[in-house]
């Protein structure tokens, strides 16, 4: 299959029934709980942007520092490390929309309103409501997708970026292999229609929070079996594989200019199935990159050694 029979396939098979608009519209945002008792010395924050309200924690004092997470996660995935790197800078630690207690918009045209984009303009306007006009981006998952999208369409801004276990978007979904579709199943079954893979996962989280033990399961399963957090990271999927993917092929010549540092697990598909550094080196000016011993989340299966690495970009 080609790129544009690609595009082609995947655009019919995302549209959206009116339960994400309309229920997702309706339904009332849950309040927030406070996460600090993660994070010691920050506080909370609800930042109304111009798409969508973000909600996250920040602390310390000095140059800033924007943490994203990845799916189906929270800022709280940054609670090993965001108190360290707050000796030393203003650490911003945001729920991505549709995430967390972050608000969830209602879908768009074409999934416009979960485009990375969309959310990463999110976080410009986050960090110039803080003060800050340019910063410093670390972003695992779905956050160094946003991340990638940030230092594009705001290069201006970003001023070193690391991505932690990803390649970029365009490059997975134009090199589709049965290796990556074993292994990445959820990526293409998020993809179908509302509501379908909303209700199978709603009832897997419920399951999952009846059985979490320790106190950030509990936290990370409050929100994400939510029925509108469920339906918001579908729709991150959906866009990533629609909207997302015309916005990169029209970027495919433009590399991003700040330092960029990348870190993957080596023993996890992106290690198996990717040449990771080169595909980075493609997309970038000026890479560095390593593999690492740990699982996906990296940031708290090792977050010493990605702390170390962290503070090296820091430095560049």
């Amino acid at each position: 299959m080609d790129r544009r029979e690609l595009l082609t396939a995947l655009g019919g098979s995302v549209v959206v029934s009116g339960f994400g608009r309309s229920a997702g519209a309706a339904r009332a945002q849950q309040p927030a709980a406070d996460t600090t008792r993660f994070f010691p010395g920050f506080k909370t924050f609800d930042v109304k942007t111009s798409g969508a309200t973000i909600h996250g924690v920040v602390g310390g004092s000095g140059p800033p520092l924007l943490l994203l997470h990845g799916a189906p996660q929270t800022h709280v995935t940054w609670r090993l490390m965001a108190p360290e790197l707050a000796k030393t800078y203003t650490v911003i630690a945001p729920d991505l929309r549709g995430y967390g207690d972050s608000s969830k918009p209602e879908d768009g045209e074409s999934h416009a309103n979960y485009s990375k984009r969309a959310m990463a303009l999110d976080q410009v306007e986050v960090m110039k409501h803080f003060g800050f006009d340019r910063f410093p981006v670390v972003g695992q998952d779905r956050g160094g997708r946003v991340g990638h999208r940030l230092a594009l369409d705001h290069a201006d801004k970003v001023t070193a970026l690391a991505v932690l276990d990803i390649v970029p978007t365009y490059y997975h979904y134009t090199h589709v292999t049965i290796e990556f579709v074993q292994a990445y199943f959820h990526w293409f079954n998020y993809l179908r229609a509302a509501p379908g893979p909303e209700n199978d996962l709603k009832a897997q989280t419920q399951a999952q929070l009846a059985r979490a033990t320790t106190d950030v399961q509990k936290e990370y399963l409050r929100t994400s079996s939510l029925p509108e957090n469920i339906h918001g990271m579908c729709e991150d999927y959906r866009a990533g594989a629609s909207i997302d993917l015309k916005h990169d092929e029209a970027d495919l010549n433009r590399k991003i200019a700040c330092p960029l540092l990348v870190l993957w697990s080596e023993r996890g598909p992106i290690g198996r199935l990717f040449d990771v550094q080169k595909i980075w080196t493609e997309r970038g000016t000026r890479v560095t990159g390593k593999g690492l011993q740990g699982g996906h989340y990296l940031q708290e299966d090792l977050p010493d050694q990605v702390l170390a690495e962290v503070r090296t970009l820091l430095k560049l």
